[in-house]
């Protein structure tokens, strides 16, 4: 796949599910990059693409930033932690953990 093509279908995926691009950027980069690599990138890549995606939820009235605001401490410790703990994880430990985390997500929104 052409990168061009690869980062408009990351960037829908964002658009259209806030965020969810990173699942399809993370496996897409892990292919130029190591997983670790794949997953920092990622983070950087989604971080561009959400703040454009917030930008236009919020033009759109969608975005309710008390609401957010209310997970941001946590959020911002869960982040630096997070990223010291890619640090020190195995590619193929973090592969799995991705996967279960992928696979739970889809699994329950199935089935609720």
């Amino acid at each position: 796949m052409i990168n061009y093509f690869k980062g408009g279908v990351i960037g829908l995926l964002n658009g259209f599910f806030g965020s969810g691009g990173g699942v399809l950027a993370v496996p897409v980069l892990e292919r130029e990059s190591s997983p670790n690599e794949a997953h920092a990138t990622s983070v950087a890549l989604i971080f561009i693409l959400s703040l454009v995606t917030a930008v236009f939820y919020g033009f759109y009235g969608n975005l309710d930033f008390g609401t957010a605001w209310d997970y941001v401490p946590w959020g911002v410790a869960g982040a630096v932690a997070g990223s010291v703990f890619l640090k020190k994880i195995k590619a193929q430990w973090l592969k799995r953990l991705f996967g279960a985390v992928v696979t739970a997500a889809a699994i329950r929104m199935l089935f609720s």
